[in-house]
């Protein structure tokens, strides 16, 4: 049976890498991003209607030595200010949105709102987490994620919503290291026991009813070596093909995360997929260009949306119960290489109650019912996410690190004038001279009659 759309939450996700950019990452007016709803109000039973969540993730959001010493809370602030300000100024009906939650590691941050008269007022179980994906678990790539659970209208536990925004192992070759960042993820990014489990072991983020995974997952175009558009010097032909919608069609088959997700089933089990070839590329364009590629790099979707809801079912990979309403890049954005984007998903109604095994390991029969139970994802059968016991210590790890290289960096930095280069010369001459000091010093008391 079909529902009436406002049985139907709506939720808006959108993700941006700002290029380091901090506070200049982002324009002042943000309605090309975060109000494309204005495009879907006749699908919306030709209402304007406003997001029930807002979701807005960045990476890279500030310099790199920044990141790494903890030096992120202005830039955050600033952007909760901002975001906030311009959803509920373009917002069709005057809704007003309250911040549910935000968390940052160094420069992966995510944001979450949801309306006041709605998912933001009866939001609870609110939960935040981080991980590292980078060289000893340090956070110069990750992930960043927030949970939390919507109870029922009628008293029941509800559904919980998982958000995870991610920044992965950048370049074509390294397609091995972002599957490797991927499954490190789902093992590192935990979260406390449910309400309705009595085991109190941590869970993943799969023990969700509605799961939304998005970012820079940097995954290219590999074009085998055979293709027509391989060569170097192809690649002006490549960008005309990937100008027109058919030509993305027909290039989309040589997508490394489409391939490892349906082909290979590698990675994102589970999760589903709005057809990202309809728009054109989000990486990588010259800087202060609307619509001209960077020829250092080959065009690619390395930014993405995916999503998974407790409806859907294992057995039909390519099916969701969620509407993907809207999902694009903003090609107007130009001070960053990439391109943000965004997605508007309609998801199912609040489920009837159902029971679950264990919350890493969903039911199988979502028509069983019990009013203490939340519904969760069902997992292709194969696929069993587990924690890792040595999450905990593998995060402070990386933590620590980045502690200890970024607050040398800033030194370095602010030594050289904004150059860390310039700032390590200056190091190196001082410490020279401040040797030779101490030799002719010495030199001169031997000397002394």
């Amino acid at each position: 049976m079909s529902a009436q759309p406002n049985t139907r939450p709506l939720v808006q996700i959108a993700s941006y890498n700002t290029n380091l950019q901090a506070e200049r990452g982002l324009p002042q007016d943000l309605v090309d991003w975060l109000a494309p709803t204005l495009q879907v109000s006749s699908f919306l039973a030709r209402e304007r209607r406003a997001p029930d969540i807002f979701a807005v993730g960045f990476q890279e959001l500030l310099p790199l030595h920044l990141g790494l010493s903890g030096l992120s809370k202005s830039v955050i602030e600033s952007r909760n200010a901002l975001i906030l300000s311009q959803i509920e100024k373009h917002a069709p009906n005057g809704e007003r949105y309250t911040l549910i939650a935000k968390v940052v590691n160094v420069g992966v941050a995510l944001l979450v709102y949801g309306r006041d008269d709605g998912v933001g007022r009866r939001a609870c179980d609110v939960q935040t987490q981080w991980t590292g994906c980078g060289p000893l678990y340090m956070g110069n790539k990750g992930a960043v994620g927030v949970r939390f659970r919507v109870p029922g209208e009628d008293g029941r536990l509800g559904e919980v919503y998982t958000f995870v925004c991610a920044h992965l192992t950048a370049h074509a070759p390294k397609l091995a290291h972002r599957i490797a960042d991927y499954h490190h993820i789902v093992g590192s990014l935990l979260f406390p026991p449910l309400p309705s489990s009595d085991s109190r072991a941590p869970t993943t983020m799969f023990a969700t009813s509605h799961l939304f995974f998005f970012g820079d997952l940097n995954f290219r175009l590999a074009l085998p070596p055979g293709h027509a558009f391989a060569p170097r010097a192809e690649l002006p032909r490549l960008v005309d093909a990937l100008a027109t919608e058919d030509g993305r069609a027909a290039l989309k088959e040589h997508d490394q995360l489409l391939v490892e997700r349906d082909v290979k089933g590698t990675v994102f089990h589970g999760m589903r997929e709005g057809e990202f070839w309809r728009f054109k590329c989000s990486y990588k364009y010259r800087l202060g260009k609307v619509d001209e590629y960077d020829p250092k790099r080959m065009p690619a979707w390395t930014d993405r949306i995916m999503y998974a809801t407790h409806a859907d079912s294992p057995d039909e990979p390519q099916t969701s119960s969620i509407t993907n309403v809207l999902y694009t890049t903003i090609p107007s954005y130009t001070t960053s290489d990439h391109k943000p984007i965004v997605s508007l998903l309609l998801l199912p109604p609040p489920a009837s109650p159902s029971t679950t095994s264990s919350p890493d390991t969903p039911s199988t029969n979502p028509s069983s019912s019990s009013p203490d139970t939340i519904p969760l994802l069902r997992l292709p059968a194969s696929f069993h996410p587990t924690p890792d016991p040595w999450a905990r210590a593998k995060r402070h790890t990386g933590r620590t690190l980045d502690r200890l290289v970024g607050y040398c960096w800033w030194l370095l930095t602010m030594l050289g004038a904004g150059s860390a280069l310039v700032g390590l010369g200056q190091l190196v001459l001082g410490l020279g001279a401040w040797r030779w000091w101490r030799a002719r010093g010495a030199g001169q008391d031997v000397l002394l009659p």
